[in-house]
């Protein structure tokens, strides 16, 4: 099977007329018939989409079942494009035939319940079967180099094949074309890793794991980022996610006008709620017209997508997101006093709403790259509540003049917690960052595992040393919208297993005021305490022979238990503990024969010292 060709025909494939933005006021009447899809995706290609789809929707769906319902969906496209649609089936959109084929399958885990239901409904429930959390394990890290080189060389294409299911299925929310593009990264690191037939590479297996992690590095990246989106337009809508786009992409043209920002903003919010839904081919055409809107549209937008727009179109969509935003307009005045001392403010709020709160944030946003687009959402808040209390009847005439004062103090906060924590960040280090994160984290969320608690700190940390070292004008926008996506996890881990009521607040209450809402949080004071059990506290040989990050997870896991089992614990008690099992891990690692023997007679005897230590 032809990876290369299917991309290439899975982005630049679109309806015959071409759709003009913005998408409301495109004719939304239908979508392309399974027939149609055959004809302008053709079989091989039509064939892996029934495969991503199968997966996707499935959870716990078997390879062989995905081809199987892969091939009949693909039969009934070939007899419609032979047909030319005179079937009423071949009328259908593909999803609901797709649906259909599902439902008619047996011994499928999860979907009798969706199967019961009638389209938009059904649809939806197999949406919401969707779990990017499955416990499965990456395609990759269970990989067999030898059985990989061996079957590669013996069947190429199943091969690839197997692997796109493996990768859709692990990945639910993930964007087609990224998943068909790893799958020719795939391939190319087998041919790189397994070598010719008559010259194999000189180690597979290392070649392996020095290849795996950059292959896999888009779909951890693009898929975290999709379900990060869709997780916002679930929990606040499509008004928030409008508003956030808006934001963004009068950050990254800001010599656009208006009208030509909001064009974009509809479109991709569009696009989004599109693949949210799960509306794979609908995603994917829309995606590839805003490319070609924004490539052709230059010189409305921005002269630095030139050289993204000569990339292959796969490579396109992810250079324009990285590309630097084009400068902003000589000229510009100060936005908020302009739209704070206008009298003709409120009646453009009393007619128009949204209308007059997106062009204050689209002039605000085109000002200032050096902010980020949360804080801009919670600028974009504050002028609302402004105007709600300054607009009312028997309001002070001044009521507006303290609005600037009010948002620049914000402003200030805001610049002053990023600049603390990363004073923090540069005085401790990873290591010793991380451990002040899981004091404050484990104290607000003490109903995380372990494990997750760690995870999630670790990627605060990481942030640290991604964006603590940048200029201050590029310090805040990385910091906190890289923030924003471990508080996006955590708060689609809540939703799928509760974690207390201050996180669910957070979480629901205000997008923008996320970050700020999760500072504020504190000892959660419903959580009982774990009790001291044996298990709670081992100490093994492992905590002599482990080094590096090894040791460093271990010491972690029980700093978490340590405040599970005593939430208030003080600065100096954590400090005695801490100093107290530094000394019994040195005494008993310099045994170096009893290593064991040592651990369990000093161990029970450092728990009832530290026990009587916390309860003084």
């Amino acid at each position: 099977m032809g990876w290369r060709r299917i991309m290439y025909l899975l982005v630049v494939v679109s309806p015959a007329v071409v759709r003009a933005l913005p998408r409301s006021y495109r004719d939304t009447e239908g979508r392309p018939s399974v027939g149609q899809r055959f004809s302008q995706l053709q079989e091989d290609h039509f064939k892996a989409i029934a495969m991503i789809m199968f997966a996707q929707y499935v959870p716990g769906g078997t390879f062989g079942q995905a081809v199987k319902v892969a091939e009949e969906v693909t039969e009934l496209g070939r007899r419609c494009e032979a047909m030319g649609g005179a079937s009423p089936d071949c009328l259908q959109p593909l999803d609901r035939l797709f649906l259909d084929a599902i439902c008619q399958e047996e011994n499928l885990p999860q979907v009798a319940e969706c199967c019961a239901r009638k389209d938009p409904e059904r649809n939806l429930c197999f949406l919401s079967l969707k779990n990017s959390s499955r416990g499965l394990l990456a395609p990759l890290a269970r990989l067999d180099p030898a059985a990989a080189c061996r079957n590669h060389s013996q069947q190429p294409h199943p091969l690839a094949a197997h692997f796109i299911y493996e990768v859709s299925q692990h990945h639910p929310f993930l964007y087609a074309p990224t998943i068909l593009s790893v799958a020719v990264h795939y391939e190319e690191m087998l041919k790189s890793c397994c070598g010719a037939t008559t010259e194999p590479a000189a180690d597979p297996e290392e070649c392996f794991q020095r290849q795996a992690p950059k292959v896999m590095k888009p779909v951890r990246e693009d898929g975290l980022r999709q379900e990060h989106t869709c997780g916002i337009l679930k929990t606040f809508g499509a008004r928030t996610l409008k508003a956030l786009k808006l934001v963004q992409i009068s950050q990254k043209f800001p010599q656009a006008d208006f009208v030509t920002v909001n064009k974009l903003v509809v479109a991709v919010a569009a696009m989004h709620e599109a693949c949210c839904r799960g509306d794979m081919l609908e995603c994917m055409s829309d995606r590839e017209e805003i490319l070609r809107y924004v490539c052709t549209s230059q010189g409305l937008l921005s002269s630095r997508t030139k050289k993204c727009c000569e990339k292959p179109l796969l490579e396109q969509s992810d250079c324009i997101l990285r590309a630097e935003p084009e400068e902003s307009p000589a000229g510009l005045g100060p936005p908020l006093r302009d739209f704070l001392e206008d009298k003709g403010a409120c009646e453009s709020f009393a007619q128009e709403k949204d209308g007059h709160l997106a062009r204050f944030l689209y002039e605000y946003s085109r000002r200032h790259p050096e902010f980020s687009a949360q804080l801009l959402l919670r600028i974009g808040k504050g002028y609302e509540e402004l105007l709600k209390e300054c607009c009312r009847a028997g309001a002070p005439a001044n009521c507006c003049s303290r609005g600037e004062e009010e948002l620049k103090k914000h402003i200030s906060e805001t610049e002053s917690v990023m600049r603390t924590s990363c004073d923090i960040y540069k005085e401790k280090g990873d290591y010793y960052f991380q451990n002040e994160l899981l004091l404050s984290f484990t104290k607000k969320m003490p109903q995380l595992t372990p494990a997750e608690l760690i995870r999630f700190t670790k990627q605060m940390s990481t942030i640290g040393s991604k964006c603590c070292q940048l200029s201050q004008e590029k310090l805040l926008p990385c910091a906190e919208e890289n923030l924003d996506l471990v508080l996006g996890e955590i708060c689609r881990r809540h939703q799928r297993e509760p974690i207390n009521a201050g996180v669910c607040h957070c979480c629901s209450s205000s997008y923008s005021s996320r970050r700020p809402c999760m500072g504020r949080l504190e000892l959660d004071e419903t959580f009982v305490p774990l009790p001291l059990t044996p298990g709670l506290f081992t100490f093994h040989q492992d905590l002599c022979t482990s080094q590096g990050e090894k040791l460093q997870l271990k010491k972690q896991e029980m700093l978490v238990n340590l405040l599970k089992y005593k939430p208030r614990i003080t600065p100096e008690q954590l400090s005695r503990v801490t100093a107290a099992f530094a000394a019994m891990r040195e005494r008993c690692c310099e045994q170096e024969e009893q290593h064991q023997e040592c651990f369990a007679t000093q161990g029970p005897e450092l728990i009832k010292r530290s026990e009587k230590l916390l309860s003084a």
